[in-house]
């Protein structure tokens, strides 16, 4: 068994199941829709292209809780055209949730060729990837690389890959995954098609289960050496620019 995995951060998240109308909520911990997407973009597959977004769905999946984050909400304004029955737009106010310094380690299990090209596309992404939406990219690695051993094992032996000022701050004794399972929490949550005019979601069940923090990985301490701090802004101009400043 091969396990693919994910390292899913940035400034902010969202990670919407079951968001309608003006107020877009996001789950707690990432969904499979939405690790699917991101797979999807870095692929370079369409929206249409179902049975392409299928194969990566049928991928056994997981995620760990490494640090929870902080959900915040945002009054969002947009506008809805109705140009073409009255000839205006109208604003309109919408709630949208995020988390916001999360971090989470995702996991894909399955057909060994697919997580390969997976785990090339995330490396070199065809289009743009986003965490939940699109104001939303990832920060640092996102492929953490391929590891021969079940989903449960994988997720669960990575070293704690939270922030170092969280791992200041908090003693956490324990991590939780979410993952698939035969039986448990049903979700709305198994894409089946991302056409914007057709969107679909099947069901899925899901387990949770918690076990000991693993330790957090140790960088090799780096050398001590000076650095160049020094920065001249006009040097993307190219040439030599002489700028005088009188008072």
């Amino acid at each position: 068994m091969t396990t693919l995995l994910i390292r899913l951060a940035a400034p902010l998240q969202s990670w919407g199941a079951d968001s309608k109308f003006t107020r877009r909520h996001t789950r707690r911990e990432p969904t499979k829709s939405g690790v699917v997407g991101l797979c999807a973009c870095a692929m370079g597959i369409r929206r249409d292209e179902e049975s392409a977004v299928a194969r990566i769905a049928a991928l056994e999946f997981g995620v760990r809780i490494d640090q929870p984050g902080t959900l915040l909400r945002d009054f969002h304004v947009a506008h809805k055209n109705e140009f073409w029955t009255t000839g205006k737009t109208y604003p309109f106010v919408s709630e949208r949730y995020y988390l916001a310094d999360a971090v989470f380690l995702a996991g894909l299990s399955g057909d060994l060729e697919l997580l390969k090209t997976i785990d090339e596309a995330l490396n070199a992404p065809k289009l743009p990837i986003y965490l939940g939406r699109r104001s939303c990219p990832p920060s640092g690695q996102v492929s953490l690389g391929l590891h021969e051993t079940g989903l449960v094992e994988a997720l669960r032996d990575k070293p704690w890959l939270a922030s170092d000022w969280y791992k200041r701050r908090h003693q956490v004794n324990s991590l939780e995954i979410i993952r698939d399972a035969e039986e448990g929490v049903v979700m709305q949550d198994l894409p089946l098609s991302f056409n914007p005019r057709n969107r679909r979601y099947g069901l899925r069940a899901t387990a949770r289960e918690a076990f000991a923090t693993p330790p957090a990985s140790l960088a090799p301490a780096a050398a001590s050496e000076p650095v160049d701090t020094s920065h001249d802004p006009f040097t993307a101009l190219g040439g030599d620019l002489n700028v005088s400043v009188t008072g």
